[in-house]
Parts: structure tokens; C-alpha cells; sequence
């Protein structure tokens, strides 16, 4: 009985770690996504925002995909490119705003003071939401399909699980990293004091990288998630002239293929995102409201009303 549960387990440890293998460009998207959102809060709140959004993601995954996921997959399999436009177009969206916001089109409310704690957080499970969602999905169409419903849940289940600790663990050590660098500043030894401020000082420019390389995640991520689901659900112009540059570049070798996709699925990330800022734009000035460009911001950094 013993040697028959190992042989389950290992099978799905072995089936969870093939399965999540396909998922890694995401979950580095996913880790570099998430620190922006605890920029500018106080030291000794963010490791439990990061923990309160690591939370929301486990709830995301357990509660929402994996369930809706099971469920689709036996019962209405074409409605899953379907979620997956919807979700890419948006963090489209999200990556779109920080872009207007990086040209100075800020549209606050107003409102003076820090980061909305409860927005932002609200905000990062959202987002969470959407690259779990690719994540998971990712993982459920790399297991095996003649697997026992139970053992597939259960490599689901894994790969939930582990890929949350990765990116979480990731994005705590990331944000608690100057605070590691003060501590060795203090050391008795010259060598540990001179790397811990060489630490402290870099952090502000590791951050606005973070910042800049989780928004093209996003713009990638999304703009690639439409491209490639328009195709699934019939109209296949779009992954069409994906396949086309990829084909193009195949000489210049795998990396070259590798960028040619990402600039054109952040490209068209760029291009969706802007059409729903407008709408939403438009839509939110016909019901009176000024609506918000950022998640949890009062008000752009440096910038008082």
C-alpha cells in the first residue's frame, strides 16, 4: 500500500514538474509584475502586502481556476480562449496605463497622501488573477489527459502551490533586499559595509528596471495571450502574421524567433491596451467620472494638488 502511494506521488510530482516547466516565461513575468505594486509603502508594510497578495493568489488559484478550469476542460473546452482573451486584453489594459503614465498622463483623483493599501492589493490579485490563470492553464494542457481526474487535480494542486512560492518568495526577498543591505552597512567589516551600501543604493534603480520590465510583461503577456486565442476561436489573421516573423527570423536562431515575438505581442499589447483606455476613457467621462490611470496610487510620486 505504502510503495503504491509513493508510486502515486512521484507520478504526480513528476507530471507537475513537466507541466510547470512550459510555465516559466510566465511566472518570471509574474515575479516581475508583482514588486511595482509595493513601491513607495512603508518598510513594515510590505512584507504583509506581500503576503495578503500572495493569499489572494492561492484563493485565485484554488477557489477560481483550478475549479472553472476542470470544469470547462469536461464540459465547454471552447470557452477557455475566450477567458483567455478577455484576460489578456486586460493586463493589455493595465500595461497601457503605466505607459500613458510614464508620458506624464496622470489621471488622479486628486486625493493627497500614499498608496492605497486596500486598491493595491486589490489590484495585484487582479492582475495575479489573469498570469495564474496562464500559468495554470499552461500546466493543465501539458498533463497528461489519460491521467485519473483525481491524480490531475493533485499535479494541479502542485503546481499552484509551488509556482506561488517561487513567485512570492521571489518578489518578498526582492523588496526586503535594501533592508538586508542596511543591516550589512552596520557590519563590523569594511568588506560587508562597503557591499551592504553598494546594495541600499542600487535598489532605487533595480526597481524602476523591475518597474519597466513587469509593464512589457504585461503588454507581452497580454498582447500574445490575444494574438494567439483570436486564432483559437476563428480569426487567425493576427497569430498568422506571428507565425510569419517568427518564420522570418528562424535563421537568425532561437533567441532572435524569441524577441521578434515578444516586440510583436507587446506591440499589439500596446495597440489593444490603448483602445480600452479610450473606451474606458469615453465611457467614464459620459457617466461624469474622472476615472483613475493607477492601482492604489493618490497620487504620482514627488506630486502634490
Amino acid at each position: 500500500m505504502s510503495v503504491g502511494l509513493l508510486a502515486v506521488v512521484d507520478d504526480i510530482l513528476s507530471a507537475a514538474l513537466k507541466a510547470s516547466a512550459k510555465s516559466a516565461g510566465v511566472v518570471i513575468d509574474d515575479a516581475a509584475v508583482t514588486p511595482q505594486y509595493v513601491q513607495g509603502l512603508s518598510p513594515a508594510r510590505e512584507l504583509p502586502v506581500v503576503g495578503r497578495i500572495a493569499l489572494g493568489s492561492l484563493a485565485n488559484k484554488f477557489l477560481i481556476i483550478i475549479p472553472i478550469a476542470m470544469l470547462l476542460t469536461a464540459f465547454a473546452p471552447w470557452v477557455l480562449p475566450w477567458l483567455l482573451i478577455v484576460g489578456g486584453a486586460y493586463l493589455c489594459f493595465e500595461g497601457a496605463e503605466k505607459v500613458l503614465e510614464w508620458f506624464g498622463f496622470h489621471h488622479a483623483d486628486g486625493e493627497e497622501g500614499g498608496r492605497d493599501e486596500k486598491r493595491l492589493v486589490m489590484g495585484a490579485i487582479r492582475t495575479d488573477l489573469i498570469l495564474s490563470t496562464e500559468i495554470m492553464l499552461i500546466g493543465l494542457s501539458n498533463v497528461d489527459p489519460d491521467l485519473d481526474f483525481w491524480v490531475r487535480l493533485a499535479v494541479l494542486a502542485v503546481i499552484a502551490l509551488s509556482m506561488t512560492a517561487l513567485v512570492y518568495g521571489a518578489v518578498a526577498l526582492l523588496v526586503k533586499i535594501d533592508d538586508i543591505g542596511l543591516k550589512m552597512a552596520k557590519s563590523s567589516s569594511a568588506d560587508v559595509r562597503h557591499t551592504g551600501m553598494r546594495i541600499v543604493r542600487s535598489m532605487p534603480a533595480v526597481f524602476r528596471v523591475i518597474s519597466v520590465v513587469g509593464t512589457i510583461a504585461m503588454l507581452w503577456v497580454g498582447g500574445h495571450l490575444v494574438l494567439a486565442n483570436l486564432g483559437e476561436v476563428g480569426w487567425h489573421p493576427p497569430v498568422e502574421f506571428l507565425h510569419v516573423v517568427e518564420h522570418a527570423l528562424e535563421p537568425a536562431g532561437p533567441i532572435v524567433v524569441w524577441l521578434g515575438d515578444t516586440l510583436v505581442s507587446a506591440i499589439a499589447g500596446v495597440v489593444v491596451g490603448l483602445v480600452i483606455v479610450g473606451v474606458v476613457l469615453v465611457i467614464g467621462k459620459a457617466f461624469g467620472r474622472n476615472l483613475s490611470f493607477s492601482e492604489g496610487h493618490r497620487a504620482p510620486h514627488g506630486e502634490t494638488d
